[in-house]
């Protein structure tokens, strides 16, 4: 009956595989993922399985790292889009896991089967399933969207779970199988809950990370409605205080022009007219972007800092939501940038234009001189509490939904961000 025993082997070598593609996200599309899946575990299970027929069970077991973990590790690392620690874990997540499985339903055979490898048998060919199905309706969307929200922190997790693999790869292989040493069962099976518990715990914390890391960025996009609508409220207010005081100013016109005061009723109306300037401040034709730019010119003028813009869009049909994103969060990084500054270092600068496929974005203010971000890296927010840091990670995400993409830097003492997207803005929110 060894024949079970072995082709239950292989067939948890193929699930481990796929437990761990649930987890994965490849730098490549899935098509060529699943086909380089295929070809190289392909030739490394049959080069595994030559191994088992020629040297046994308990010599491939005792070299089953070097033999299968480690280049299947390689392997999936230089398809994987996410690395180091993030792509550890999943890694080591999903062999341990699998591990798991095998120890249990070694056990189960041993002590409950007579050892015969049929319960083994049908045990794993019910379990790896099962697993995957729980893994893919429950684990994957939550873990990925937590793997995006969450960059650091991940070292602890993939080291505990590298331990814990080779805490089972002892307990059970070495120095023989557990099924030869009876009396280490009590110590295996105590090994085997205390990981279920462990990664219980695991999970939910992760868990408390994801609805926590989902709540703030409600209440973050919540936050930017909220300036929007006080922008239009503002504007709409001053429309109100304009139609008002139009009434005086039409009064005074016809009082002078009554009293035929020409020349003093000119220079009152041209006095009116630059006010009525001051006072409208447009943009843009985008009502809601222009809204967002009159709240943070206001904002601006406050606190004394030289404010300069240049927008080149029309009436077009905009995807404002996401734009508004972009502009609230990078604008408002900016102000608080320049809170630490001297007044007469306050300055910022935005530009909108169009170039060939895509919008572009910049936002260029003046930063403290330690400052220091190469292209290609999000700085990290230096303030405390768990409600700042989320400026930069939103304007990716809302650049992202319509197929663009953000670079900052550092340069001659400013911090500048450059946002592209696409201007296909229909086809890139479908």
């Amino acid at each position: 009956m060894t024949i079970l025993r072995d082709v239950s082997i292989f067939w948890a070598m193929f699930h481990v595989i796929f437990l761990f593609l649930i987890l994965f996200r490849s730098r490549f599309t899935r098509k060529k993922t699943i086909a380089a899946a295929a070809v190289g575990m392909g030739i490394l299970m049959a080069a595994n399985e030559v191994g088992l027929i020629v040297f046994g069970i308990e010599a491939l077991a005792k070299v089953f790292l070097l033999t299968c973990s480690i280049p299947s590790f390689i392997f999936f690392y230089v398809m994987s889009a996410n690395k180091r620690f993030r792509f550890l874990l999943s890694f080591a997540l999903a062999d341990t896991t699998c591990l798991w499985v095998m120890a249990v339903t070694t056990l189960m055979d041993t002590y409950l089967g007579g050892g015969k490898y049929v319960l083994l048998f049908i045990s794993r060919l019910i379990a790896f399933p099962l697993l995957e199905y729980l893994a893919w309706r429950y684990l994957r969307k939550p873990y990925l969207e937590l793997q995006d929200a969450v960059k650091k922190g991940w070292g602890v997790f993939a080291g505990m779970t590298i331990l814990y693999y080779v805490l089972l790869v002892v307990v059970v292989q070495f120095p023989t199988n557990i099924i030869y040493r009876p009396e280490d069962t009590f110590l295996c099976v105590l090994v085997l809950i205390l990981m279920l518990f462990n990664y219980g715990t695991l999970f939910m914390a992760l868990y408390r990370q994801l609805l926590l890391y989902r709540k703030q960025q409600s209440e973050r996009i919540l936050q930017e409605q909220k300036n929007t609508l006080e922008a239009q409220l503002g504007s709409q207010q001053n429309i109100r205080k304009m139609r008002h005081d139009m009434k005086g100013y039409v009064a005074t016109l016809s009082g002078l022009l009554t009293d035929r005061k020409v020349d003093e009723a000119l220079t009152y109306l041209k006095g009116v007219e630059a006010e009525m300037d001051i006072s409208s401040e447009q943009f843009c034709a985008n009502p809601y972007i222009n809204a967002v730019f009159v709240h943070y010119a206001g904002k601006f003028k406050e606190m004394e800092a030289e404010f300069n813009s240049d927008i080149q869009i029309g009436k077009e049909e905009l995807p404002y939501m996401e734009l508004c994103q972009i502009l609230s969060n990078g604008l408002e990084n900016a102000c608080d940038a320049l809170k630490g500054l001297e007044k007469e270092k306050r300055r910022v600068s935005v530009h909108m234009k169009y170039n060939r496929d895509y919008l572009l974005i910049q936002i260029r203010n003046r930063c403290r001189d330690d400052l220091y971000v190469t292209q290609g890296e999000l700085p990290a927010t230096d303030k405390e509490g768990l409600d700042h840091g989320f400026g930069l990670a939103t304007i990716k995400e809302a650049a992202e939904c319509l197929e663009g993409k953000i670079f900052c830097y550092t340069e001659d003492g400013d911090f500048i961000l450059n946002v592209m997207v696409s201007k296909n803005f229909r086809e890139s929110r479908n």
